[in-house]
């Protein structure tokens, strides 16, 4: 927990819930995570004993963070590689969809759900890195140029799928409020990077951080307000902290050399991040 919040955490009694963390007591308000890797947290130990193995869900992991600091009942069914279809399907054989642990008596849900959809996350990684890094393709960005509109494509074919989504979590757990969860910051706004930990092109880093991921948390948050969710913004505070920073400033791990043994996704601290943004948003729609 960086200092800025541990301030602003600690100095204020209205989230003074925050710096108290118990297990969850009888009658505490029933969570619900539905999510994929950056809500699971792979790479981060201890794991949760009760996941199913191939999701690598951490102990760790933000919806554990969020439940114990405010006392919450935690059912996280959030899974590496999941995707929104995920959540009404079977994601690995014997595995129930995540939607089956909503019920009517679900006060409170988070997702953070959507970068996997249509392959989209994986595709680029793979792609800009073969790209920029083994083809060393020319032009100052041809990872954009190559995948631009598969990307517009993909958003487009996303939107609608997602905001049905919501709408049938809110079927299954009408009386939960909804808390849809954004995407930290990956790369740099000056496109800046050690080529050992990250070698995409400058003007591709930039591209993937402002018409990726900054378009998709825009599609993110507009389907959760168009569905009565509430959004996190998980963005805007993770600037400056993203995978081409050192470690012990970044909260997302780099391409190459990460420390948690997964690439380009959040570290500890990453996860300890993004939990208090969600232990602050649910703080004030009145979560107790």
């Amino acid at each position: 927990m960086g200092a800025k919040h541990l301030r602003l955490v600690c100095s204020s009694l209205v989230v003074a819930a925050l710096c108290a963390v118990a297990p969850a007591a009888a009658g505490a308000v029933n969570y619900v995570s539905i999510g994929d890797s950056y809500t699971s947290g792979p790479g981060i130990t201890p794991y949760a004993p009760s996941a199913p193995a191939e999701c690598g869900q951490s102990d760790k992991n933000y919806p554990h963070l969020t439940a114990a600091a405010l006392n919450l009942s935690l059912t996280d069914v959030s899974c590496g590689g999941a995707t929104t279809s995920d959540e009404t399907e079977s994601q690995f054989e014997g595995q129930p969809p995540q939607d089956d642990a909503l019920s009517e008596s679900t006060e409170v849900v988070t997702v953070g759900m959507g970068g996997n959809d249509h392959g989209l996350f994986g595709t680029l990684l793979e792609g800009c890195t073969q790209l920029d890094a083994v083809e060393h393709a020319p032009g100052k960005a041809p990872c954009r140029e190559h995948y631009e509109s598969f990307v517009q494509t993909t958003y487009a074919e996303d939107m609608p799928e997602q905001e049905a989504a919501l709408r049938h979590i809110k079927e299954l757990a009408p009386h939960a409020k909804v808390f849809v969860v954004g995407y930290p910051e990956i790369t740099p706004k000056d496109g800046q990077c050690s080529p050992a930990e990250f070698p995409w092109y400058p003007k591709d880093l930039q591209w993937f951080r402002d018409k990726v991921q900054k378009l998709g948390n825009k599609m993110i948050k507009a389907g959760a307000k168009a569905n009565g969710a509430i959004f996190v913004d998980t963005f805007g505070p993770s600037e400056g902290h993203n995978a081409c920073e050192p470690p012990g400033v970044r909260w997302i791990e780099p391409l190459i050399g990460s420390l948690t043994g997964v690439a380009v996704h959040p570290n500890a601290t990453g996860e300890q991040e993004d939990a208090y943004d969600v232990e602050l948003a649910m703080l004030k729609a009145g979560i107790r």
